[in-house]
């Protein structure tokens, strides 16, 4: 059966690290999602559209007890994103939701490790604030790659938390320090066997999580199957650019 979409109010808009903005959005009475799924956008009258159409996907950053729906873009010069810059708050979008399979397993003794890209860290960010709800039951290490510290959304709410919580380790990284504005301390390099095996004691055990470019999960996912991580243990979300 065709679910019909759901009509929602933006209610803030704010950017969180640079070219990279979040959206609010109001919450439909009886909305119900798991963490790490994602809706499709549409905005009812955009200014302009392209091959894409009105609607897109996108990850919801927000856990499902938040009062409101999260979302994290790239800005980029696209019909879509230009569409979105125009939207004044109050006005009214649409979704359909939820959709996908991105979701942490049930068994906690079991640790996870996520691997995330640049915007993939979005659903993340949705499973990580529900674990914090929770009393974070898993183990979870998150590697989080970006260039710059100025282009990590969520970069100090995620340190802050993983100073809080012990059963969460924070490990971002950035490859192209020598660009970037900021004093950087961390990691430094792309993520590899040796960054994993630095945080995690015995990497074979874990459920591995990846969310990124195409190209980055496609990285990801043959640097775990090279360092004899098995495909049934590997979850994967692309991020398309639009």
């Amino acid at each position: 059966m065709e679910r019909s979409p759901c009509s929602v109010r933006l209610i803030d808009r704010h950017e969180i690290a640079e070219n990279t903005a979040a959206i609010f959005l109001s919450k439909p009475p009886g909305f119900i999602f798991t963490p790490g799924q994602h809706l499709e956008l549409i905005i009812p009258h955009p200014i302009e559209t392209d091959h894409g159409g009105n609607k897109r996907d996108f990850s919801l950053c927000s856990a499902p007890f938040e009062r409101e729906l999260v979302l994290a873009m790239r800005l980029r010069e696209s019909a879509f994103k230009r569409s979105i810059a125009c939207i004044l708050l109050g006005d009214d979008l649409l979704i359909e939701s939820p959709f996908g399979s991105f979701r942490l397993h049930a068994d906690t003794e079991n640790p996870a490790v996520f691997i995330a890209g640049g915007i993939g860290i979005a659903p993340f960010m949705s499973i990580l604030r529900q674990e914090a709800h929770d009393g974070f039951p898993h183990t979870i290490t998150l590697f989080y790659s970006n260039r710059h510290p100025e282009d990590a959304a969520f970069l100090k709410e995620l340190q802050t938390l993983s100073a809080q919580e012990r059963r969460f380790t924070f490990v971002p990284t950035m490859t192209d320090i020598k660009n970037s504005r900021q004093i950087w301390a961390g990691e430094m390099d792309r993520i590899s066997k040796d960054m994993i095996a630095k945080y995690i004691f015995d990497f074979t055990t874990p459920l591995y999580y990846i969310a990124g470019s195409p190209a980055m999960v496609a990285a990801a996912e043959k640097l775990l199957t090279d360092m004899g991580i098995s495909l049934d243990r590997i979850r994967t979300e692309e991020f398309a650019g639009y």
